[in-house]
């Protein structure tokens, strides 16, 4: 009787214990590897640490000229306005592509060929795409508009077309049954169940492409990154400070406006 007993152990995905204990094998030997592959040398992340902080140091006190505050000033407005434009114009392109990319409300064809532009839209870092738009219609914030409402395009309508994959399909069906044609569908059936979620999906794109604004402008794509790019290329530290310390008060308030928005709405 004691030899038919069982012991009860944790249920794991492995299924055995030898399983388990070669993917912990070959997860550090992965590691191992990948270390070793991309010259990982302990001196010289110590002699970096040391050279960080001395770099740290250059950049206190802040400071800038009362020409270099305007300039930073300026260029964040810019930063700020493209986030704006690209926001709205990302969102409003996002919407119908949103719509065609949900699996309960498209036809397969229209479903897959959207999923696929959401894919593409992704998969490209918005470094990447402003590099390229660049390259297409010149320096300035135009390329960095493009590129956001790009990448903000990918995000918002993949996260819109799963929440409208998940909305009560019975309500679509009750509005439908009472004889309502398919716009008055998609008005009283569909769209009061997203409400919310998009409006709390809107501003946190909004915020995502105020800190995006900030960082495209090094490769030429307008804000306040030209002008940051420009401080460090001169090894003006302390100007460096000065205009780190404007993004990051920017991108505070951003994410606190977000968040109040999104506490409210969602």
């Amino acid at each position: 009787m004691a030899a038919s007993e069982r012991t009860w152990e944790r249920p794991t995905v492995f299924g055995r214990r030898e399983v388990k204990w070669s993917v912990y094998v070959a997860v550090v030997a992965f590691f191992a590897w990948s270390a070793w592959g991309v010259g990982l040398n302990v001196p010289r992340v110590v002699d970096g640490v040391g050279r960080g902080a001395t770099l740290l140091g250059d950049f206190f006190p802040p400071d800038a000229t009362p020409r270099q505050t305007r300039r930073i000033v300026d260029k964040m407005f810019e930063s700020v306005a493209m986030a704006m434009v690209s926001t709205a114009t990302g969102i409003a392109l996002s919407v119908p592509i949103a719509f065609m990319a949900a699996e309960n409300l498209s036809p397969k064809p229209l479903y897959y060929l959207n999923r696929g532009f959401i894919s593409v839209s992704r998969a490209f870092n918005a470094i990447i795409v402003a590099i390229l738009v660049v390259k297409a219609v010149g320096l300035g914030p135009l390329a960095g508009i493009i590129t956001i409402t790009f990448k903000t395009v990918g995000f918002f309508s993949k996260l819109l077309a799963e929440d409208l994959e998940d909305i009560d399909m019975g309500s679509v069906d009750a509005v439908r049954a009472s004889g309502a044609g398919p716009v008055q569908t998609l008005l009283y059936g569909v769209v009061p169940q997203i409400i919310p979620r998009f409006a709390g999906l809107s501003v946190y794109r909004w915020d995502i492409n105020i800190r995006t604004s900030t960082i495209v402008g090094i490769v030429g794509a307008g804000g306040i990154g030209s002008v940051l790019l420009t401080a460090f290329n001169r090894y003006d530290y302390q100007y460096v400070a000065a205009i780190l310390v404007a993004i990051i008060a920017v991108v505070l308030v951003a994410e606190g406006t977000s968040a109040v928005v999104r506490r409210r709405y969602q």
